[in-house]
């Protein structure tokens, strides 16, 4: 679909103005051409509406928000919802079906909205368990069984992110044998930001390069997501590490900003914005965040949660950082010197093996070097 903006106008602005209004977000639609208008409260309108789903808000409808919009038109038992592979259902009613099975003790996976095929073997164990037809569809017969079960026994506690965190627990404090994704943005004839010379592709391979070689020289299993000349989709980067069996991914970006002003480094993690976030996700944007601004002195742009299509589909937990803004020159400065760039993916590296000290040997932000990493790695190993 074209990228609809302020100014447009045709059906397709009808149509989301239609569902906008549908969300309490714009006046009743009335039969006036009027509104067939891409105006200033609509972009308005769709500035909210991405912020209260995690979506970038710049005010355009692409393919997230336009898909996110269709989405929020749906409650749980307004169609039947099934597993397609070549076409996944989306929509808020899948995602209430997934925390409805998660609350009943069935894993459904994290709550993202996509029915997958973990969200399919949850349903059918549900149907199952209730005497059901276990087809995988959830038709009005289980809906009237997951009504029925309204009110379950204990709600809360956030299971499946609960399941993340004991995940990390049972790895243990050593970083040997984790498999690290570590995925460079754009990439290709995609070359990111460009700006005061620096181009966003080129920053995030070097970047990726050399976390590489201090991961590995720990003990780590560190894949980099594409190659020096490629530019995979998200959709992509998510498949890759998901068939890798990743136990964490990092996406490392640079950011931009009309305003020369605006600088410093952002964090962000999965999460809705109604209390459903990945507890392990959190935590990791937390320790990059805390690291980078010590180490780096960039601005403290603190971490926030999304619901970015990399984080809905890898299946581990994902960090992205935003490391700069290439249109600030004090940050493009930095980041233009390779010794920079190394004590950025000290930062990162240190972070990481904070998630797995669980609080054993831990020292303040900021201090912990890779020497001292090696060290303790060396340390287990004996």
């Amino acid at each position: 679909m074209r990228v609809l903006r302020r100014g447009d106008a045709g059906p397709d602005v009808a149509e989301i103005r239609s569902t906008l209004a549908a969300m309490e977000l714009l006046p009743p639609v009335t039969e006036s051409g009027e509104y067939e208008v891409f105006d200033t409260a609509m972009e308005h309108a769709v500035r909210a509406f991405q912020q209260r789903r995690g979506l970038i808000t710049d005010g355009l409808v692409g393919p997230a928000t336009y898909q996110a919009l269709r989405g929020a038109g749906f409650h749980l038992g307004s169609r039947p919802l099934t597993y397609m592979f070549s076409a996944p259902m989306q929509g808020d009613d899948v995602f209430a079906l997934q925390e409805r099975l998660t609350e009943l003790g069935f894993d459904a996976g994290r709550p993202d909205g996509h029915f997958g095929p973990q969200t399919e073997r949850a349903l059918k164990t549900f149907q199952r368990d209730m005497r059901l037809v276990a087809d995988g569809m959830c038709g009005p017969a289980t809906i009237r069984e997951l009504h029925r079960l309204s009110s379950p026994r204990a709600r809360g506690g956030r299971p499946v992110f609960l399941r993340e965190q004991e995940q990390v627990r049972q790895a243990g404090p050593r970083l040997r044998g984790k498999r690290i994704v570590i995925d460079p943005g754009h990439g290709g004839d995609d070359l990111g930001v460009v700006a005061s010379g620096l181009r966003e592709a080129d920053i995030a391979w070097d970047l990726a390069r050399r976390l590489e070689g201090r991961m590995q020289a720990t003990g780590m299993e560190a894949l980099i997501s594409r190659g020096p000349n490629q530019s995979p989709t998200e959709g992509e980067r998510a498949k890759f590490a998901n068939e890798a069996g990743a136990d964490l991914f990092l996406s490392l970006h640079n950011d931009k900003n009309p305003s020369p002003k605006a600088q410093g480094v952002a964090s962000f993690h999965f999460g809705t914005g109604n209390g459903t976030t990945s507890t392990v996700g959190e935590l990791l944007a937390g320790f990059i965040q805390r690291e980078l601004a010590a180490r780096t002195g960039m601005l403290d742009c603190r971490t926030h949660y999304k619901t970015w299509e990399i984080f809905t589909r890898t299946r581990c937990p994902a960090v992205r950082i935003e490391i700069g803004y290439l249109t600030n020159p004090e940050d493009s400065r930095k980041l233009a010197d390779p010794a920079f760039r190394d004590v950025v993916a000290e930062g990162i590296l240190v972070a990481v093996k904070r998630l797995y000290l669980l609080g054993e040997g831990d020292q303040p932000t900021g201090t912990f070097t890779f020497a001292d990493v090696l060290a303790h790695e060396l340390a287990k190993a004996e």
